[in-house]
């Protein structure tokens, strides 16, 4: 079976990771809350450098990306890879494609000295639960990830508690 190649994503690059992501959110039942556009990619992605994203390709066809940035252990005293979200388009499911971009991944990491590669998976993704488990991974299971958006961002950042004078 023919391995991809992988390539780091570049500016013009754009609305192909527009679609990727897309598609993503369309699989996790989740369309109506992407509201990432090219000009708030461009800047996040290429000018800000908050995040970094590789595609695998197959047959002269992106088949398949992920977006990644760094995160950091303190008990570790470095950093690691944060995997935000890894996607294979389904014609190639089932080809070693997402196995390859996790290699790539972890291969990264290892280059830039980096204690783990970790991600998130929804409870229900039952397919990508057991191809992790087939990988080595673990689920921490004693962790729960929480999150502030939007208002409830907006409203703790704006409370004023415990603030230098």
């Amino acid at each position: 079976m023919e391995q991809p190649s992988f390539r780091r994503a570049v500016e013009a690059d754009l609305p192909l990771i527009l679609d990727f992501i897309r598609e993503l959110a369309e699989y996790e039942h989740m369309s109506g809350e992407v509201v990432a556009t090219e000009g708030l990619l461009r800047e996040w992605l290429f000018e800000r450098h908050a995040a970094e994203v590789i595609f695998a390709v197959l047959d002269g066809r992106e088949v398949g990306f992920a977006l990644f940035f760094g995160n950091f252990s303190t008990f570790l005293g470095r950093g690691g890879i944060y995997l935000e979200d890894l996607f294979v388009k389904e014609a190639y499911r089932g080809r070693g494609c997402g196995r390859a971009l996790l290699g790539e991944l972890a291969r990264i990491a290892v280059s830039r000295g980096c204690g783990r590669l970790e991600w998130a998976c929804l409870d229900w993704n039952r397919p990508s639960i057991d191809f992790y488990l087939s990988l080595g991974a673990r689920p921490m299971d004693e962790w729960t990830t929480y999150r502030l958006t939007g208002g409830t961002l907006l409203a703790l950042a704006g409370d004023g508690a415990c603030r230098d004078e």
